[in-house]
């Protein structure tokens, strides 16, 4: 029986493992069926099968537009958030070579988030809150850039960007603490929801946005996807086989930025995210970038979701950020990699 398909087109050629196919195969009919219970739930409870009923067009008009105008944006941008964490966190645990690395633990997140903070409490009530997307992505790019500056001598090695990217997060979250502190109560209070990370209120321009920005990224994305593993051998060596280090390096982290810059603007500074999907994708996808970076895809949508779906049914009437139950798991999962990363 064949374990792998070989595909051949002019200059292009991919071999395919088959075990890789099924295992994301599966994984998306787990999400999937994950969607159809998160519709399915919330304060009035539907079956599967009037979901389903409703999206085909049918069935009362209240339920319809409970499902595809409240519920369905929602589930697409938890879905989208949680994919752009994940594939953004493997990247940066792949170019670092650090699997403690993630865009929350390397200032990434933090760069969104003080720009983001900064606009709230400054120009949102002269510019209105549809400006702020784009804040949080300035934010992040400028930290990414100024992470990699600093880092730079004769290049920017992985420890060097390591280092420097906590000192700059630590930098920026007292940054934002500052600015909170001499804030308006509203900013602060619509400040800390976001910070949090919540997809709460979300209507079909946020998915729909968040999309077009993904989609974008996407070719830049496949064209380097080949090249990842390389960044995980040691520079000398990949300089003797002929790899520019150093470019390949910026573009990488590039694109890791515009996918966590794309999520936390949209969906706020949900932590942890792009730590946990990786590893979990690790160990269900074999070694290539593009089999894991599919199946941490999934999973980072998967969390994201399952953590919405708590926070709006588990304490009902009251509907909670989903970064709290994401930070629920992933703290202890963070200590877990810390103790095995000590030993």
């Amino acid at each position: 029986m064949r374990d792998s398909l070989t595909l051949r087109s002019g200059g292009f050629s991919r071999r395919i493992e088959l075990s890789t196919v099924w295992r994301l195969l599966a994984a998306l009919g787990l999400t999937l069926m994950l969607m159809l219970g998160v519709l399915s739930l919330g304060k009035i409870n539907l079956s599967p099968l009037t979901v389903l009923y409703l999206l085909g067009g049918g069935g009362d008009d209240s339920l319809r537009f409970i499902v595809e105008q409240l519920r369905l944006p929602r589930l697409l941008l938890a879905a989208l958030v949680g994919a752009a964490l994940a594939v953004s966190g493997l990247i940066l645990q792949s170019i670092i070579r650090n699997p403690l690395a993630s865009p929350d633990l390397l200032g990434i997140t933090s760069g969104a988030s003080t720009a983001a903070v900064l606009y709230l409490s400054f120009f949102s009530a002269v510019l209105g809150s549809q400006w702020l997307p784009l804040a949080a992505m300035f934010g992040a790019g400028l930290a990414a850039l100024a992470i990699y500056l600093l880092a730079w001598k004769q290049g920017a090695t992985p420890l060097r960007l390591v280092l420097i990217g906590v000192g700059v997060s630590a930098l920026l979250t007292a940054v934002t603490t500052f600015t909170l502190v001499f804030s308006p109560l509203t900013t602060t209070l619509s400040a800390y929801v976001w910070l949090t990370g919540s997809v709460y209120g979300a209507s079909w321009p946020e998915p729909k946005a968040l999309a077009l920005w993904l989609l974008a990224i996407v070719p830049l994305l496949v064209w380097l996807a080949r090249q990842v593993r390389v960044q995980q051998l040691d520079d000398a060596l990949a300089q003797g086989i002929g790899v520019r280090v150093q470019w390949l390096r910026a573009g990488l982290l590039l694109v890791s930025v515009a996918l966590a810059g794309a999520a936390v603007a949209w969906g706020g500074a949900i932590a942890f995210v792009g730590l946990i999907a990786p590893h979990i994708a690790k160990r269900l996808a074999p070694p290539g970038f593009a089999g894991q970076a599919l199946m941490a895809a999934l999973i980072g949508a998967n969390l994201v979701m399952l953590a919405d779906l708590i926070g709006r049914t588990l304490f009902l009437p009251l509907d909670l950020p989903a970064g709290i139950f994401v930070a629920v798991l992933g703290t202890p999962f963070f200590l877990y990699l810390l103790i095995n990363q000590r030993h």
